[in-house]
């Protein structure tokens, strides 16, 4: 019988891609997750890591066996679910990870309707980045991700991961002062009309900026990106400020009125998709469930007061 603690070990090795971040994850020694490794090895009778310059990468075999694991932990995740499910009181410790702009705009009202019909959840909320997050959620660091995906650049859709749609929102080019009276007889004019303005976008690597420069470079120039952060509400003053142009989504504003002037993007650019996501085995669990409907109530909410 193999050990599933070490089968568990070689699983957190892929999905974290070194020893070192491992042992970190799970507070080990790193030399302490190698000796497990190795004693995997010896159960299961073949090489499971071969290394790789300074690192080490799964064999095929060692990749079989991730594979069944992965499939042994959502059976053990839907186990957890049917028995929080059989209880009468909703307890335990329910981890979320968002992005900035639904955590300003819905996590609160969530948690809100959450507190109020199961007091005894507990429920921990971190701010991250999609492209940080999911790989988290797969890695078991969370229970539920919010999650966005910009227009034309669709996220991968691994078999393990459930998502469901949230809202979609709008999002819109945001003028500085001494750019309000430009060219903006049509969305392309008014984005065009920006082409010898600086810019604030999010880091190079995140799907916004991806998806922001192929707007940009769609409408014929190539953007002068002086700011880059994930913060959007920076984003926003810089915009207040007149230091910049910008791509700003409806949430931001959290249904307050736009502080800014705002353009309307082209027709096939002017919403993202913002969602949840949790994994497969862990979708039915209660916290979940109940976690998903407040947010969807609280997207609701916002809509009535909008």
């Amino acid at each position: 019988m193999l050990d599933l603690h070490r089968l568990r070990l070689l699983r957190e090795l892929k999905h974290r891609g070194t020893l070192a971040a491992v042992a970190a994850a799970l507070s080990y020694a790193p030399s302490s997750v190698s000796q497990q490794l190795s004693q995997l090895e010896a159960e299961v009778g073949v090489p499971l890591l071969e290394p790789v310059g300074r690192r080490v990468r799964l064999t095929e075999q060692a990749e079989i066996l991730v594979a069944h694991t992965e499939a042994v932990l959502e059976r053990l995740e839907r186990a957890e679910a049917d028995i929080a499910t059989s209880l009468t009181d909703l307890t335990g410790t329910l981890r979320i990870a968002s992005f900035q702009t639904a955590a300003l705009a819905l996590v609160p009202t969530a948690l809100g309707l959450l507190r109020d019909l199961h007091p005894h959840l507990r429920v921990h909320v971190t701010h991250m980045e999609p492209e940080k997050a999911l790989p988290a959620l797969q890695a078991r660091d969370f229970d539920l991700v919010l999650a966005e995906e910009y227009p034309g650049n669709p996220n991968p859709r691994p078999a393990e991961l459930e998502q469901e749609d949230l809202l979609s929102d709008p999002l819109h080019l945001a003028l500085p002062q001494t750019a309000d009276s430009l060219d903006t007889e049509s969305p392309m004019a008014a984005l065009r009309s920006l082409a010898n303005h600086a810019w604030v976008m999010e880091p190079e690597g995140t799907a916004a900026r991806h998806w922001a420069m192929t707007l940009c470079r769609n409408a014929g120039f190539e953007p002068d990106v002086r700011f880059e952060t994930t913060d959007l509400l920076l984003h926003l003053r810089l915009v207040e400020q007149n230091h910049a142009a910008a791509f700003l989504p409806d949430l931001v504003w959290s249904g307050q009125p736009p502080t800014v002037t705002l353009r309307q993007l082209p027709r096939d650019r002017r919403t993202r998709r913002v969602f949840t996501v949790v994994r497969r085995g862990r979708s039915q669990h209660p916290a979940v469930l109940a976690c998903r409907d407040a947010l969807l109530r609280a997207v609701s909410l916002r809509s009535d007061r909008a």
